[in-house]
């Protein structure tokens, strides 16, 4: 389908205006103090000075200057965030103002303009059942300008969800540990060993998106339902109390298995839903890491 370039930059544009302030007003310096660099970097060997710690001293340059000598560092604060977002079919189904997919863009512009606020490189992995599009990490506001596009209007060619294929190729080609956050419905095969590979090797960040009209089914009688990524057709009476519950039940266990499973892994969690406001679990998040690593 053919799209308006006018309108797509005026979609991106309204992104960008509201995340950015969003960034500005709320999340920049949690931001910075939740997602620590990678360590410390050796700047350069000064004169003790009374308060210097002793266990900086550089024993080599004090035997050579006769005199005590200390090793000074500097955080490393550069960080890689990469985000891994779900484009599946299923992605387009939206029973409120906001699709699924909507919502991963407009999150994923508030992490990305956070971290380029904070210096750090930012990269993309589109994946469906498949792996659509790599955009390796980089920084600035064109950068992120494209990711934002991407995430909004690329075109994918497969319309499943295959979790392990994008977590094995986000290992393969970020070799440096890096903020990853994964935005999708995680309604997808089996992924439990690629997930836990990548949460030793990454500090991976999990965002369910889950739409209110696929949580439970309404009383509408008898319909055809398509599965929007395998194209099967099935008949449903959603009259049925009977079969309304058990719908229900299936997707509150699904919910509860996913929960499980991320806890199990030590991988944090924020629950995005299109009908809410997204700030409210994002400020939850970043208020847990504060706590916990102040603890």
């Amino acid at each position: 389908m053919k799209r308006d370039p006018k309108e797509i930059l005026k979609k991106i544009r309204r992104i960008e205006l509201r995340t950015r302030r969003l960034v500005n007003s709320s999340f920049a310096g949690q931001y910075h103090s939740v997602f620590k660099g990678r360590g410390m970097n050796f700047e350069e060997v000064r004169e003790y000075a009374p308060g210097d710690e002793i266990r900086s001293i550089d024993w080599n340059v004090t035997a050579r200057m006769n005199a005590p000598y200390v090793k000074k560092f500097t955080e490393e604060r550069e960080m890689t965030v990469m985000l891994l977002v779900d484009v599946s079919a299923s992605g387009s189904f939206g029973s409120v103002e906001l699709s699924k997919r909507e919502l991963a863009a407009e999150v994923a512009a508030i992490l990305a303009f956070s971290a380029i606020n904070n210096n750090d490189k930012v990269g993309l992995i589109l994946f469906s059942d498949h792996v659509e599009l790599f955009i390796p990490p980089k920084k600035g506001r064109l950068h992120t300008l494209r990711l934002i596009r991407e995430m909004l209007y690329f075109e994918p060619r497969g319309t499943g969800t295959n979790i392990s294929v994008a977590l094995d190729y986000l290992n393969k080609v970020v070799a440096r540990r890096a903020v990853v956050f994964m935005i999708s419905d995680f309604i997808a095969p089996d992924y439990s060993k690629p997930l836990t590979a990548a949460s030793r090797r990454h500090d991976l960040v999990a965002m369910p998106v889950v739409d209110p009209g696929e949580e439970t089914l309404p009383d509408i009688g008898l319909v055809t339902l398509e599965d929007a990524e395998s194209g099967e057709l099935i008949e449903i009476d959603t009259s049925s109390r009977e079969t309304r519950n058990a719908y229900a039940a299936a997707e509150e266990r699904r919910r509860k298995d996913l929960k499980k499973l991320l806890g199990s892994r030590g991988i944090d969690q924020v629950p995005l839903v299109t009908n809410e406001d997204y700030l409210i679990p994002l400020r939850s998040f970043f208020e847990q890491r504060e706590r916990r690593q102040a603890a």
